[in-house]
């Protein structure tokens, strides 16, 4: 986060409730989706309004994704969703590597990304 957002602060991790994890279309990139009894960990982190332009820039928004907004503890939090809901798509290795690297810096539990890594089919 701090290479993209060098004025980003870690707050604390938190969980997305009704969401899991999962990796689509052509750039095999990281979403999120509806799933009712799942839950998707995650950092929260407070940034800057220059931060979120260059995430905005980063994310493609808003033609690859689209922002999505949700309350956590009477606070507004924003994350970014695909526009676009295709199949799943394996992410590559390098992708996988910075997601790996994410988890770890903010010490969630894997086991959510190991099963986003196995979809039912």
């Amino acid at each position: 986060m701090k290479k993209r957002c060098k004025d980003s602060v870690f707050l604390k991790k938190i969980n997305l409730k009704d969401f899991k994890l999962t990796f689509r279309s052509k750039y095999r990139a990281a979403d999120i989706e509806y799933k009712k009894g799942s839950l998707v960990p995650g950092g929260m982190f407070e940034i800057s309004k220059s931060d979120e332009k260059k995430l905005d820039v980063y994310e493609d928004y808003p033609i690859l994704y689209k922002k999505y907004y949700f309350n956590y503890q009477n606070k507004q939090i924003m994350t970014y969703t695909m526009v676009k809901k295709t199949s799943f798509m394996y992410p590559t290795e390098r992708y996988l590597n910075v997601i790996k690297k994410g988890y770890k810096d903010c010490n969630l539990e894997k086991k959510y990304l190991k099963k986003a890594l196995m979809p039912s089919w």
